[in-house]
């Protein structure tokens, strides 16, 4: 096996120092009350006190979202005093990418030695998701509104193709046979619920209250609300609304957050309680494909960072990645000649659904975990973004 460069190599992510919300369906919880970028601060607050990680170790916030929220102008820094703890930071947002991107930029933030330890912030709330008014002076209507989360899901304007008619085209192109579809979708029910039942989500998922302004609980967020489980017969009798896809084998918009942290490989022996698992940056990167054929986008930027590193698929001791349909899981497999039920092992998105900012980050976290558990080894994470972009990361767990 050829050794891999390192790509950020003083950068390191503390071991059992993240943790993530439960992601409730669209509508299903009190986060479709409350201001999401506030939830967030005060959550990661809860989260480091359960990890036992002093906010004042932090010195750097990098947050993510995709959903415009109520006081977003001020984004980090209001974050960061909601997380009681007043330290400077930036937003960042590239779709569904965000939750992936916003831990490597932190990883650039401390290998330039800008900072010290970062604190990463990820979160959005498809609930109710605010009404945008653009001024359009070359219309007649003068204004046009756009609602942030549906309307750019079913309008892409490069093609005016929805996100479901993309995986129906790139479904087609690659001859992707439905009843294969249906047996990703089943296998991904069963992996989520498998490690819903042994305790593993319960690792890196955090029960947390919703509060008021007034600082009084409005309910408790500690279930990923509207999953159920499906049998293979429901899937396969589900009406196809484009070629390979049902309303099982697509993910649901969602509300939630995630946090982890990235610091020096002393400071994470430091803050980690096993000082002797050493998370590394490996290598990132990014590929585009034509309009509307996201699916194999992901695939494309997997294929590049392996050609780049000197690595393959048997390297990887975890694979998991956004996958919005299981017609994403099917073509990574034709394209890596990879075996679609090596991967996800521990559930993903395409259950567990896709609030876009933190979709990517409980997917590292929960990879890394699981990366731990089978004693390490390289880590690959990937997913999609805005309609043809894929972005892939590797990670080594020592």
């Amino acid at each position: 096996m050829k050794k891999a460069r390192q790509m950020l190599p003083d950068a390191r992510i503390p071991y059992g120092t993240w943790g993530s919300s439960y992601f409730p369906a669209w509508q299903t919880s009190a986060l479709a009350e409350v201001n999401i970028g506030q939830f967030a601060g005060e959550s990661m607050n809860r989260i480091l006190g359960l990890r036992r990680v002093p906010k004042t170790e932090l010195d750097y916030l990098v947050i993510g979202s995709t959903i415009p929220w109520h006081w977003k102008f001020w984004n980090a820094p209001l974050v960061a005093s909601c997380m009681g703890h007043r330290i400077p930071g930036y937003h960042v947002e590239q779709a569904c990418a965000t939750g992936l991107q916003a831990a490597l930029l932190a990883g650039a933030e401390v290998q330039s030695g800008a900072f010290d330890t970062v604190g990463v912030l990820t979160f959005d709330r498809t609930s109710d998701s605010p009404v945008g008014v653009f001024p359009e002076r070359r219309a007649h209507e003068r204004t046009q509104a756009i609602a942030d989360v549906w309307d750019n899901f079913g309008f892409d304007p490069a093609t005016g193709n929805a996100m479901i008619a993309a995986a129906g085209i790139t479904a087609r192109k690659y001859k992707c046979d439905r009843a294969e579809t249906d047996d990703v979708a089943f296998l991904r029910y069963e992996q989520y619920f498998d490690a819903k039942d042994s305790g593993f989500l319960g690792r890196v998922l955090v029960p947390l209250d919703v509060l008021n302004v007034a600082g009084r609980p409005l309910g408790r967020v500690d279930d990923d609300y509207g999953v159920r489980r499906l049998t293979l017969g429901g899937l396969r009798a589900m009406r196809e609304l484009d070629t390979c896809v049902t309303g099982g084998g697509q993910t649901h918009a969602s509300d939630g957050m995630s946090t982890l942290l990235v610091t020096s490989k002393e400071k994470a022996k430091e803050l980690s309680p096993r000082p002797e698992i050493d998370i590394q940056f490996v290598a990132k990167t990014e590929a585009r494909t034509h309009p509307s054929l996201m699916p194999e986008a992901p695939a494309f930027a997997v294929q590049k960072l392996l050609d780049r590193t000197g690595l393959t698929m048997a390297d990887m001791a975890v694979v998991k990645n956004h996958n919005p349909f299981a017609v994403n899981d099917v073509i990574f497999s034709k394209l890596l000649d990879y075996d679609w039920r090596k991967m996800n092992n521990t559930g993903c998105p395409l259950v567990w659904g896709h609030p876009q900012g933190p979709t990517l980050t409980r997917v590292l976290i929960e990879a890394l975990e699981e990366a731990v558990d089978l004693g390490g080894g390289h880590v690959l994470v990937f997913g999609c973004a805005a309609g043809d972009v894929g972005i892939a990361a590797l990670f080594k767990v020592s």
